[in-house]
């Protein structure tokens, strides 16, 4: 699906190919370098999913203590596995209205 929208996209005329690159119309997970506390996993969740990162940490810390400790081995997996984000990305990425336009 999103290939044929890329596709579309791409096809169309006066499609600028760099822009496509430099802003990808689809959401990235990734580590933020301004909004972190350790590693920047919860704020790259929270802005991912579109809530405050403060309520990713306390939904983590409860999973912690849930789950006896199981559940902080999930942090370092994510920290290794998420990339980090560009140090010229804006704080908290804009994403264009998916509705129909008036």
């Amino acid at each position: 699906m999103r290939i044929r929208a890329l596709t579309e996209v791409a096809d169309r005329p006066g499609a600028d190919r760099r822009s496509m690159t430099e802003n990808p119309p689809y959401k990235q997970l990734r580590r933020p370098t301004t909004d972190r506390i350790i590693a920047g996993v919860a704020s790259g969740l929270g802005r991912y999913f579109n809530v405050d990162p403060v309520l990713v940490r306390v939904i983590f810390a409860v999973a912690v203590v849930l789950s006896a400790g199981l559940a902080a081995v999930a942090y370092p997996v994510m920290w290794f596995l998420m990339p980090e984000e560009p140090a010229d990305a804006p704080a908290w990425p804009v994403h264009p209205p998916t509705g129909p336009s008036a």
